[in-house]
């Protein structure tokens, strides 16, 4: 045996023998492992963390109220996969506060839970919470309605009468939390709005003096609110307004637009808005007649349904023709003298449209003066100075002085 040992071949031998047999060993048992595992399902542990648990408060609610339960908790469960899971899904189980041994004032109280499975472990955070138990109190508050946003209305409208239903709610809680609240308010946003509101529901807020949020419980919740949109109209004169001149040759024959413009605004502020101007047209921009869109300039808080009005402008353009000759009628114009003007000449104005005018010659214009049944002598006769229809003249003097001889 010891000159077995002492060959190094056979103690290398042994040595690989040895290690082959472990190697099998350890293998068989994690074959074993394995196949027990897969014989009995579900038996390995796992931990489930359900966070909104709601959390149910046992106490005689028509004496007493609480305060300092949270409505939701955190449950941690631990077990067998085969019972955790269907566990979970369910939620089968509760947890609750019991508070119907207590009285009135602070306590610590424990968080407990029933319908657990016995195999689970529950974990509850927290375990414990500090409540306070208070006398039951009821008491009706009227509900006060706020219009927000009411300076965002558009221009133009305004609220009408407002309904809410129910007027008042009820209110239960604490006395000491009843004694807190000053105001019971519920708010209807009115930013941009153009239709009257009908039936819509609005949830209802509690405060105190300060303004702070309470948390009570309202009977109802909620209100219906209705608010009428109205729309106020007036229709007011329209004053077309001017600046600038002409050039020295047209003048302004008509400006036509609508006379009057139905304008909206709040029943206040139509009351002191007795015509409505344009933005001032300046003349000296003008070429000729034609149509043109202009702004109409709002007081402040008044609009129309337009912006602008559409303004016809129709122009006259004034001509001067210079040494018109008169023609003498009645008389021979040998036996006739001119006086005033020493002359049988004349200048005379013509107005009318601009194309009229432009197309207009001196050989279109007629001056006469009728002597006829005058006997000789000085005479002041009317000067007749005529033409084209549309065009109308002037001529100065108006009247002529002559003799007859």
């Amino acid at each position: 045996m010891d000159k077995l040992f002492q060959n190094k071949w056979a103690i290398r031998v042994m040595s690989l023998i040895f290690a082959i047999s472990l190697f099998l060993y350890v293998n068989i048992e994690s074959d074993t492992a394995k196949t027990d595992n897969s014989v009995i399902p579900g038996s390995s542990t796992e931990v489930k963390v359900l966070e909104d648990v709601p959390l149910d408060v046992k106490i005689d609610s028509d004496e007493y109220v609480v305060s300092g339960v949270p409505n939701e908790v955190t449950v941690s469960l631990e077990g067998k996969t085969s019972i955790l899971t269907p566990t979970v899904r369910q939620r089968n189980f509760k947890v609750f506060v019991d508070l119907r041994d207590y009285s009135e004032g602070e306590h610590t109280v424990d968080i407990e839970s029933k319908d657990i499975p016995k195999d689970l472990k529950a974990y509850i955070e927290p375990n414990s919470i500090d409540v306070e138990i208070e006398k039951r109190a009821t008491r009706e508050f009227s509900v006060d309605v706020d219009m927000v946003n009411q300076d965002k209305l558009p221009v133009g409208y305004e609220l009408g009468e407002m309904e809410v239903e129910p007027e008042t709610v009820t209110i239960v809680s604490s006395e000491s939390m009843i004694d807190q609240i000053a105001m019971v308010k519920a708010y209807v946003d009115v930013n941009d709005l153009k239709e009257s509101i009908r039936n819509k529901e609005v949830p209802i807020s509690v405060y105190d003096v300060q303004g702070n949020d309470l948390n009570v419980q309202t009977d109802p919740e909620s209100v219906t609110v209705s608010v009428e949109v109205d729309r106020p109209s007036k229709k007011v004169p329209l004053n077309i307004e001017t600046k600038g001149d002409l050039p020295d040759d047209l003048e302004v024959k008509e400006m036509n637009a609508e006379e009057e413009i139905e304008i909206f605004g709040k029943r206040e502020v139509l009351e002191e808005v007795d015509s409505l101007p344009t933005k001032e047209i300046d003349l000296s921009e003008i070429e000729k007649s034609g149509k043109q869109e202009v702004e109409l300039d709002f007081p402040e808080g008044v609009i129309a349904n337009d912006e602008t009005v559409e303004v016809d402008m129709e122009l006259e353009e004034t001509k001067t023709f210079k040494d018109v000759t008169i023609d003498v009628e009645g008389q021979d114009s040998d036996n006739i003298e001119f006086i005033d003007p020493n002359q049988n000449k004349i200048d005379v104005e013509a107005t009318g449209e601009e194309k009229t005018i432009d197309d207009l010659n001196k050989a279109d214009i007629n001056a006469s003066i009728d002597l006829a049944d005058l006997t000789a002598g000085e005479h002041e006769v009317k000067l007749n100075v005529t033409g084209p229809s549309g065009v109308s003249f002037d001529s100065s003097p108006s009247n002529v002085t002559v003799d007859i001889r």
